[in-house]
């Protein structure tokens, strides 16, 4: 039987159709199972997701019936104090504005104030709030210093100034001051002021020797925007016919004592993240942003690296714009103009029990829509006002100290953050970019050799693009050309100038000059008399390019007839710098630490520029000075900063590990006696002492009272890669001078040394003043050579330049040596004569 199937089998098997079926169906087979297979994968894979979304929407379900936005209503009267001398006796009424108002995006009244103000509801207009009045006077800008200074036959001068968000301006004027040369013709020599393109008036220079000028113009509110510029033109003539252009009494000046004057009022605002950082800071506030931090019941050092985070971010939000920033212990402490920031859990934070937020607290924990608590790792943001609606208040808070963090983390890291809206969020997970390389800084020269000034950025996502000048006495073209800390660029490094300009120049007495850090590294006539596209090559100094240092590009340009006079003669004068100028540069990286002039462009600290390297260490029980002085250290490591996120890391002196040590910068915070890494003080150099003692090499002294601030960099005890700084004073008299330090400009430019001493002459010194403040530099500390990148003999030169001595020893042993070699040769070479 069996046999009989066998044969059967066998005979249908030998058929080549029969074994074509048999394939088929064993394929079709296959082909249906495993997509079966993969169905059902998917489908096992989805479900998870499914039931994790439902989960997700379940556990964090939102308020259903959530209260209106909160509105913030700014006190109706801020005091301004404005001060400026009585009206003058011209003022000229302006003509108005010629322009097209249906076509031009500024003549609607007050856009941004309306906005802002559109969807709240409008209040009880039986009471008329009275305007307020602010003064904004030109010497607020550095460009001013002592004078604007117009030279030439048609000069002209720009400065920029910014309105609040919520002013709903309601008059202003422009108030000139001047001062002018008495060899100008007042038939012909006139200043013209315009507000963003759009002339105010005229009047003549017709002053006589050592008298000041005066006028008054009116600007139409529609003119006012968030960013506004006012250009002065002077035409300056001293000649009936044609004036020289380079003659030295073409001159005016305007005093620094003009100003603009404002009448506005303040509008209430809806709160919305869409809006953010608004109005808890506002870069366009001509006046400081004022922000104080809760201080929580137990101070912890999550609370302060989450504080430190966010004040980082604030410096780079608002940039130069003044920032004023504290701790208070209560609301009571608050000032009118100030914004409050909470952070914390609900357990820390008890004040957050008495404000109206949209999720509902019960028994220290936050509960969702559904009436359950959040978990612990969710971050919650909220934006709400203090009982009275006049201070906004901004809540990062979540029910344990994770969600706390990844709240504030939410708000400084720029990509996440653009996906706010509305008065409350939510924030589950939250991704962390990857950190930058430790050479990676932008608003720096590229790391490549050969680049383009198209590579090279101006500012934060903009790059250089092509540049025209024009004019006589055209305003050279100005090139931020910053290397890296620690980059020296060598002998070799060339930039190859790309530019061209206008036919009308005068090829005898035209030149186009390069300069770095204004010295001249080379010029070159423009010999065409068609103009056009040219190039030519100037040489970088050996090692002269810095962190701070600037290429300037200045056209000197003179009309082919000089009997040739009036604006459109001068104009058409004209040169441009082309983006593709290419650089050439020959550089190594050689570091030497400590050297606070190099932590003044950043470096170790901000090395990588998310500060993922660097902590701060307070003591356990900071003080107000303390914590204010930590702030001031914040915000600048932020302006000095650009990365997508922030990670600096603030420790109480109880929660610094060895591991922390060792694999980061630190940055001690502290009077003497407390300063929670006291090894900054016991290396060489300035040291402080208890009993006021101060020790500097084998001299000791005891000063009473000694109110110096102490800025010290020595080399870290546990990795020589990295740094320790100390912030630190004998008194907190001092430590406010650090402070100062490291929030004025000027101040904080001039570090040098491996230690610095500033000390106030003033009782309430003006950061405007170089007399109010003292600055010593020490140099006394070791200072270690950390070489990142540098040739073979690059390696070799560095060597001998840190072991001079071996250089004398090296030329008196080397001829010996050589001597006893050849001796050694000839012997030999004369037994083997001799054998032979």
């Amino acid at each position: 039987m069996m046999s009989d199937w066998f044969n059967l089998f066998r005979f249908w098997f030998s058929r080549k159709s029969f074994r074509f079926a048999i394939l088929l169906l064993l394929f079709c087979c296959s082909t249906i199972a495993v997509s079966l297979v993969a169905v059902g994968d998917r489908a096992q894979a989805t479900q998870p997701l499914q039931q994790a979304e439902e989960q997700v929407i379940r556990k964090f379900a939102l308020p259903e019936d959530p209260a209106p936005a909160p509105v913030y209503r700014p006190a109706p009267a801020p005091v301004y104090s404005p001060r400026y001398s009585p009206e003058p006796a011209y003022f000229p009424e302006p003509p108005a504005p010629v322009y097209s108002a249906p076509r031009r995006a500024m003549s609607a009244p007050a856009p941004v104030a309306r906005t802002e103000s559109s969807d709240v509801k409008k209040a009880d207009t039986s009471a008329k709030p009275n305007p307020v009045e602010y003064v904004w006077e030109f010497n607020r800008s550095p460009e001013t210093g002592n004078r604007l200074r117009l030279e030439g036959v048609y000069p002209e001068v720009r400065l920029g100034f910014t309105r609040a968000r919520n002013w709903q301006v309601q008059s202003a004027k422009a108030i000139i001051e001047f001062r002018q040369s008495a060899s100008l013709l007042p038939k012909k020599s006139n200043l013209t002021v315009r507000i963003n393109d759009t002339t105010l008036g005229t009047v003549p220079l017709n002053r006589t020797n050592n008298q000041t000028g005066k006028v008054a113009f009116n600007i139409p509110v529609n003119l006012i925007q968030n960013q506004n510029e006012i250009s002065i033109l002077a035409e300056q003539q001293t000649d009936e016919n044609c004036t020289n252009p380079n003659t030295p009494t073409l001159w005016t000046e305007i005093l620094p004592t003009s100003k603009i004057v404002f009448s506005f009022l303040p509008q209430p605002v809806t709160l919305d993240f869409s809006r953010y950082p608004y109005p808890i800071a506002d870069e366009f506030s001509p006046e400081p942003n004022q922000i104080a931090y809760l201080r929580p019941k137990t101070m912890q050092s999550d609370w302060l690296t989450a504080m430190t985070r966010y004040q980082a971010e604030l410096g780079r939000l608002i940039g130069f714009h003044p920032l004023k920033t504290r701790v208070v212990d209560n609301i009571s402490q608050l000032k009118t103009e100030e914004r409050l920031v909470i952070m914390g859990t609900p357990a820390t934070q008890p004040l957050l029990v008495t404000l109206k937020l949209p999720f509902t607290l019960k028994e220290g924990r936050m509960l969702d829509g559904e009436q359950k608590p959040l978990p612990d790792d969710v971050g919650v943001l909220m934006l709400t006002t203090l009982p009275e609606k006049q201070i906004p208040v901004l809540v990062a808070a979540g029910n344990g100290t994770a969600g706390m963090n990844k709240a504030v983390q939410f708000l400084v890291q720029t990509k996440d953050r653009q996906l706010g809206t509305g008065q409350a969020l939510l924030v589950n997970n939250l991704e962390s970019p990857q950190s930058p390389e430790p050479r990676d800084w932008a608003g720096y020269l590229p790391n490549a050799d050969r680049f383009k000034l198209s590579d090279v950025s101006i500012d934060r996502n903009a790059f250089f693009v092509d540049k025209t000048v024009r004019g006589t006495r055209a305003a050279p073209v100005e090139i931020p050309f910053q290397t890296l800390p620690g980059d020296r660029v060598l002998r070799g490094s060339t930039v190859t100038l790309n530019y061209s300009y206008s036919p009308q120049v005068n090829p005898r007495n035209s030149t186009v000059e390069v300069a770095l850090d204004n010295i001249t590294l080379g010029a070159e006539p423009l010999r065409a008399r068609n103009g056009g596209r040219h190039s030519f090559t100037v040489n970088l100094p050996d090692d002269g390019v810095r962190p701070d240092s600037k290429l300037y590009v200045r056209f000197m340009l003179h009309p082919q007839d000089n009997q040739v006079c009036g604006l459109e003669a001068d104009r058409q004068l004209w040169g441009t710098v082309h983006s593709d100028t290419g650089v050439h540069l020959v550089r190594d990286t050689v570091i030497r630490l400590p050297d606070l002039n190099l932590v003044k462009a950043g470096f170790p600290l901000a090395a990588p520029q998310d500060l993922s390297t660097t902590a701060v260490v307070l003591p356990d029980q900071p003080s107000d000075a303390e914590m204010n002085l930590l702030l001031a250290l914040s915000r600048r490591l932020g302006r000095i900063t650009q990365s997508e996120s922030i990670q600096l890391q603030t420790y109480l002196a109880k929660d610094v590990t060895p591991e922390v040590k060792a694999e980061k910068s630190l940055v001690a915070i502290g009077l003497s006696d407390r300063l929670p890494v006291p090894e900054a003080l016991t290396s060489k150099g300035l040291n402080l002492n208890t009993a006021f003692l101060r020790e500097f090499g084998t001299t000791q002294v005891q000063a009473l009272p000694d109110g110096e601030g102490v800025v010290k960099s020595v080399v870290s005890p546990w990795n020589d890669r990295h740094v320790l700084l100390a912030l630190t004073a004998q008194r907190e008299q001092g430590l406010r001078d650090v402070q100062d330090l490291f929030e004025i400009d000027r101040l904080f430019g001039q570090l040098q040394g491996d230690t610095a001493l500033i000390h106030r002459n003033q009782p309430n010194p003006s950061p405007f003043d170089p007399d109010d403040y003292s600055l010593e530099f020490l140099n006394r500390a070791p200072r270690e050579k950390v070489v990142t990148q540098a040739s073979l003999m690059g390696r070799i030169v560095l060597f001998l330049q840190d072991h001079w001595l071996l250089l004398p020893l090296g030329i008196v042993l080397l001829p010996l040596l050589m001597y006893g070699f050849s001796q050694i040769f000839l012997n030999r070479v004369a037994d083997r004569g001799a054998e032979s």
